[in-house]
């Protein structure tokens, strides 16, 4: 049975990364969100027990849907990938519940390695 991911950036470049750096035998279904609301929307439907979020997004930032998915209690895996290095966010992030913090660009192999130590692959 897939896995439902939803993959939330406004870039369709950084969407493209994502999808590329996920493991060709991971049994996932994708969905992409644009920004904050609609990832919280894939969220509400059940098509996210993982989340890749994007801090810097139009209507509704990844701070903001981390503060939804902290308050609500939610169970989503959250991974944020973010441009974004300053510390302060990086603890902005934790505090929220994030598993993981990486970087862009992606490195697929840190990625592999993430999943692997939530227990998703």
């Amino acid at each position: 049975m897939p896995i439902p991911i939803t993959i939330a950036d406004d870039s369709m470049m950084s969407r493209k990364a994502v999808r590329r750096a996920l493991p060709a035998d991971w049994d996932v279904e994708i969905t992409e969100a644009t920004n904050g609301k609609e990832a919280l929307a894939a969220v509400k439907a059940g098509l996210a027990d993982v989340l890749f979020l994007d801090l810097t997004m139009p209507e509704l930032d990844g701070f903001g849907v981390l503060r939804y998915l902290h308050d609500h209690h939610a169970k989503t895996i959250v991974i944020v990938i973010s441009a974004d290095i300053q510390p302060e966010a990086k603890k902005i992030v934790d505090a929220l519940g994030a598993f993981r913090f990486l970087h862009k660009p992606l490195n697929p192999q840190l990625l592999h390695q993430v999943l692997t130590d939530v227990g998703l692959i």
